[in-house]
């Protein structure tokens, strides 16, 4: 191993450890996003499960993964989840993993945890107007987090992502919101976001990880730290793209370990910073930026098909 990688491995470790003691800031009382979806924190490992709080659902631990045919669908489950990429790569278009967007290997709270999402479905979602179920669901992030292809529903890949949800969520109640799923939504800045402030608080805050280019970092091929723009991070499509998603994931949970440090004003600002930069087309791109935006990005929050520091964004799309 390089030094360079190693040195990306050891700060890696570091921050994954600082996570753990990690003290989650106030709640909202804001219901959370069903549609949230990725970027933000390592992708090839996870850290330990941390303790829940009052009132909230607390997921078994890694350890309590049974022997047998069930465990080892689990395990794989959690092997795809972890390292996307490299456990299901025919499905996967740019450099993100499952784990990215839901820290803990899919157990922390308002970070869209598995327990939190498995649930709640079949729903309703704005998204494509109608009811989706579970697979339906995981379907959607290959295909806007992962830049992808959507596998079929019954494919190994899909039913192990199923099984370890399945499993993290036994005990949590069917059809509830529980407290800490999705992304805790709701604070909203008092000066509409800014791109000139966005980019100092990414600056101070965002670049040791992801890079001055917000290309991340890798190591021995694998993803260290998630690319938030460009080629190889999620597409136009993908509900991180919104800055409310966005804004909600990073005050919850960044910088990685330091969750609820950084103002709300300054969590907008740099969501609108990430998502001010191009990023690959919406899947559903009907050939016409306004087009596209009215159909599916009719939203303040979203800045597809907006201008911003002088870039019309959807309009030069980041290819590979």
């Amino acid at each position: 191993m390089s030094a360079r990688t190693a040195l990306a491995f050891a700060a890696a470790a570091a921050l994954l450890l600082s996570a753990c003691d990690n003290i989650r800031p106030p709640r909202t009382g804001k219901q959370p996003s069903s549609d949230a979806a990725p970027a933000g924190a390592p992708a090839t490992a996870a850290a330990p499960a941390v303790a829940a709080a009052p009132g909230e659902f607390s997921p078994p631990s890694e350890a309590d993964i049974p022997e047998g045919p069930f465990g080892d669908m689990v395990r794989r489950g959690r092997d795809i989840f972890l390292d996307t990429p490299t456990h299901a790569g025919e499905f996967v278009g740019n450099d993100l993993s499952c784990g990215n967007c839901h820290l803990d290997a899919g157990r922390k709270a308002d970070s869209a945890p598995l327990w939190g999402a498995w649930v709640r479905y079949p729903a309703f979602r704005g998204k494509n107007q109608r009811v989706n179920n579970f697979t339906e669901r995981l379907q959607g992030c290959f295909t806007y987090s992962m830049d992808g292809t959507a596998p079929p529903a019954g494919h190994d890949v899909v039913v192990a992502l199923e099984a370890y949800s399945f499993w993290m969520s036994q005990g949590a109640p069917v059809g509830a919101t529980l407290p800490g799923a999705g992304y805790p939504k709701g604070e909203r800045p008092d000066t509409p976001p800014d791109f000139a402030r966005g980019e100092a608080v990414y600056a101070a805050n965002c670049a040791i990880c992801h890079g001055a280019d917000g290309q991340g970092q890798q190591g021995d091929g694998r993803t260290v730290f998630p690319p938030l723009w460009g080629p190889k991070s999620f597409n136009w499509g993908a509900g991180m793209h919104q800055l409310d998603n966005a804004a909600a994931f990073i005050r919850a949970n960044m910088p990685l370990g330091k969750g609820g440090t950084l103002s709300v004003q300054d969590a907008w600002d740099v969501a609108l910073y990430m998502n001010g930069h191009e990023r690959p087309q919406d899947p559903r791109f009907t050939g016409d930026v306004a087009e596209t935006r009215t159909r599916f990005h009719d939203d303040p929050d979203s800045p597809y098909g907006t201008t911003v520091d002088g870039r019309l964004l959807g309009a030069n799309p980041a290819t590979r």
